[in-house]
């Protein structure tokens, strides 16, 4: 596939922002009916950005970074007139009046929105088994999950659908399914992209981030999308991103820190390519510590508190009265509770119920007031060690990408797909998964570098570094 920035070039060159749309939409056309990646594809509002575009250029004006890129929106990002379901019944035909201040910057930078992408309804899920609008599945082997909950994000760009696109990752769903898919997945400082328009699972640890087929349009994708927003009130008062030009610097000089729980548990080919990443991070000039911190292990028991709390929080907005699906009934408890049961999924209805035992009444000091205890533990440990290194490396996911319905039964062995993604959404910190080697079936190995807030430079010259040990 053309990279996003060759397209933006050649766009901002003189070439048809129009014809690289219908490129896009042909692929689309070919493979969605077999892969399910989109739920939606806005023709009319993708040919109105690409003719802006290609009218911009023509009146001799430089038309932006992502001019004439093709990009798709996981569908919890709200978009102007265009339905927006997060995969959920209860969302079903609502189109919201206001964009997401991320779609707002992608068209100020002339990218192109192709329409959005399946997802784990809500974003709670490790497969995108979980949409109500069927699963996506994974380009390279589509007897196999692409990874969740963005995994509609994901396969949008392994299979040539898009260049680039958006997910969240609240747990991992950036970086998950960019392993599993052979992609770059990133996954911001909290607070560095603005969640405003972005439809809440968990406030506190939901974050926006790109997809991308190099380390490069990753890079450019994220100085777009990043930056303060006022109508964020959660936004950092920081400006946007600057990491082209550090994008080739390299990691000499630089610690690395090879975490023992962030490989722990997972399979052989993943062990052994953490291992060689490793070795070529030290053949760049990097000094390799090996670490523990036993803190991480704690990450997935506090997650899966913290995270169904806030989501019975954010959830309880879906009513019935306000908009989306209603189920009549005879008095307003009675149609409550039955457009909830008929709008809600199973795994939905799992993490309500969790998350609101969790906070009940005589529970809420034993479960979410310990699991934020555990949390700022973890917060604490990460500071502690990267006092000593620049940045740490382990593995994305414990194996490749599985088959479907291998995990669906057992909740625990799903949730287990995140356990070395999760403690990052908890801290609040920066991390990268950058494909790395192959592994069962030659499906595609992740490795995951993090950082403290802010790290991005760092962690992107490095992912750079790894990406060209690759050939790519």
């Amino acid at each position: 596939m053309t990279t996003a920035r060759e397209i933006a070039r050649r766009v901002n060159d003189g070439a048809s922002a129009v014809e690289e749309l219908e490129r896009s939409l042909a692929v689309i056309t070919e493979r969605n009916a077999e892969l399910n990646v989109f739920l939606h594809v806005d023709e009319e509002g993708a040919y109105a950005a690409a003719e802006a575009v290609d009218r911009a250029v023509a009146a001799g004006q430089n038309a932006g970074a992502l001019a004439g890129v093709p990009v798709a929106l996981k569908d919890n990002m709200c978009t102007r007139g265009v339905p927006t379901t997060c995969s959920s019944k209860i969302l079903e035909g609502w189109r919201p009046p206001y964009n997401a201040t991320v779609v707002d910057r992608l068209l100020a930078a002339g990218a192109v929105p192709v329409g959005k992408t399946n997802l784990d309804e809500f974003a709670m899920g490790s497969s995108t088994e979980n949409s109500a609008f069927g699963p996506t599945r994974n380009p390279l082997d589509p007897a196999r999950v692409p990874g969740g909950s963005s995994g509609g994000s994901a396969a949008a760009v392994a299979a040539g659908m898009t260049p680039l696109s958006l997910g969240s990752d609240t747990g991992g769903s950036i970086r998950q399914p960019a392993a599993l898919c052979g992609i770059v997945g990133v996954k911001p400082t909290y607070g560095s992209v603005s969640r405003y328009g972005l439809i809440a699972f968990a406030s506190s640890l939901d974050q926006i981030g790109p997809f991308a087929v190099t380390v490069e349009d990753a890079a450019v994708l994220l100085e777009v999308i990043s930056g303060h927003d006022p109508l964020d009130s959660t936004s950092l008062p920081e400006p946007a991103f600057s990491l082209l030009s550090s994008l080739e610097s390299g990691v000499a000089g630089k610690r690395v820190g090879l975490v023992r729980e962030l490989v722990a548990g997972s399979d052989e080919d993943v062990e052994r390519a953490v291992a060689r990443a490793a070795d070529v991070l030290k053949e760049a000039g990097a000094t390799l510590v090996e670490m523990s911190i036993p803190e991480l292990t704690l990450g997935l028991s506090a997650y899966y508190l913290i995270a169904p709390a806030e989501a019975s929080s954010n959830l309880a907005r879906y009513d019935g009265v306000r908009y989306g699906l209603r189920i009549d009934a005879d008095d307003v408890a009675s149609m409550n509770e039955a457009t909830r049961t008929a709008g809600f999924g199973p795994e939905v209805k799992r993490r309500i119920m969790l998350g609101t035992y969790a906070l009940s009444a005589g529970y809420f000091d034993a479960y979410y007031g310990q699991a934020l205890k555990v949390r700022t533990q973890m917060i604490a440990a990460f500071s502690r060690a990267y006092a000593d290194v620049d940045f740490l490396l382990g593995a994305t996911t414990p194996s490749v990408a599985f088959e479907f319905g291998t995990k669906t039964k057992d909740p625990m062995a799903m949730y287990l797909n995140d356990v070395f993604t999760i403690p990052t959404n908890l801290s609040g910190d920066a991390a990268i998964s950058v494909p790395f080697g192959t592994g069962e079936a030659n499906l595609p190995v992740g490795v995951q570098l993090l950082g403290p807030g802010r790290s991005e430079p760092t962690l992107f010259a490095a992912a750079r570094v790894l990406e060209k040990a690759e050939g790519r």
